[in-house]
């Protein structure tokens, strides 16, 4: 009895231990599946993070071999295009070359002649001093009519001086200024001044009203004989005309027709006279052939003629026309057939008509 009285007092402190104990076996099995929870999550994110790197190991493998492909594609294209560039511009270096060794070679044999050309330069070098000579005998010619002009100028400025000042002119009673006793011999503008006619008086010299200031001209000298009786206003009797329709008659502008004004071979006499000053101005005479192995004289590129034709454009045409959409085969002719009405120079007396303009 003793021994139960005994335990029963001991009973809480038994249960507070028994508490105790299984509080901290709580805890630590807590903390023991934490730590397994977290050991686990992070093995599996390794898993996990190793088969992600792994995937991408792949896709990286697989990216870099289709890009391999696509650049060793591009690149065999780019070397092929660079290659046939390259021919291309070698095969045209070399028919550059070619074709100026030919030309050089043509033009040396058939085209350049060096003594014909010297030749020319020989007769150019006295030609340029026959020009020479002429054009310092043209200017010595200039230079002196110059002088006789000045001369003549000169001359008749001190006429027209001795002419204004003519009463300076000694008399039989009064010596002159020029013409002064105490020297020997007369200067020279005395004898000038003899040689001269004095110059003639002025005409009458305009009034001015002095109230208005209008200037009156001078009234017209009388005539010397009596004029003519005045015709009367009637028209005379007979086919005449009055003098008015007869002055503007007389006195209208002349008016050229077409014919008159242009000559149809204006265009041939422009060129000709264009060839004859061309020829006129040439400094050597002999025409300049450097061909020596042609049976054809030399013609300028434009003009030259082979087996595939003549080169129209810029020898006979400057404009492409299509022949199929002209009206007629015919060459439109700019100059027009004469009218009969612009054959009339002047107009006719006809009165009471108009005039043909």
């Amino acid at each position: 009895m003793a021994t139960v009285i005994r335990l029963l007092r001991r009973t809480p402190n038994i249960m507070e231990q028994v508490f105790e104990r299984n509080r901290a076996s709580e805890e630590q099995r807590w903390l023991e599946w934490k730590a397994s929870v977290h050991i686990q999550a992070w093995f599996r994110a390794v898993r996990v993070r190793s088969y992600l790197k792994h995937l991408h190991r792949c896709a990286t493998v697989v990216q870099k071999q289709w890009r391999g492909y696509l650049g060793r594609a591009f690149v065999r294209i780019l070397i092929r295009n660079q290659v046939l560039i390259m021919r291309q511009n070698f095969y045209n270096a070399m028919a550059t070359i070619i074709q100026k060794m030919w030309r050089g070679f043509y033009t040396r044999k058939y085209i350049f002649n060096y003594y014909s050309r010297k030749r020319y330069l020989e007769g150019l070098l006295v030609k340029n001093q026959i020009v020479r000579q002429e054009l310092e005998e043209y200017s010595e010619q200039k230079n002196h009519e110059r002088a006789i002009e000045w001369e003549q100028k000169m001359q008749q400025m001190i006429i027209d001086d001795a002419r204004k000042h003519h009463y300076l002119l000694s008399t039989q009673v009064v010596p002159g200024i020029y013409n002064s006793p105490f020297q020997p011999y007369p200067d020279e503008m005395e004898m000038i001044l003899r040689s001269v006619q004095p110059r003639p008086p002025p005409g009458p010299k305009p009034k001015r009203d002095n109230r208005s200031g209008i200037v009156i001209p001078p009234s017209p000298p009388l005539p010397l004989t009596e004029p003519l009786p005045p015709i009367g206003e009637s028209k005379l009797q007979g086919p005449f005309r009055t003098p008015e329709d007869v002055v503007k008659q007389r006195y209208k502008p002349l008016q050229p027709t077409l014919r008159v004004a242009t000559s149809y071979t204006s265009v041939e006499e422009a060129r000709e006279a264009m060839k004859a000053k061309e020829w006129v101005m040439r400094v050597n005479d002999n025409i300049f052939e450097p061909f020596t192995r042609r049976d054809r004289a030399y013609d300028p590129l434009l003009h030259t003629t082979s087996k595939y034709g003549h080169l129209p454009y810029g020898t006979r045409f400057y404009r492409e026309t299509e022949e199929s959409k002209n009206i007629t085969a015919v060459r439109f002719q700019p100059v027009v057939s004469p009218i009969p009405v612009f054959e009339k120079l002047n107009d006719t007396y006809s009165k009471g008509t108009e005039t043909v303009p």
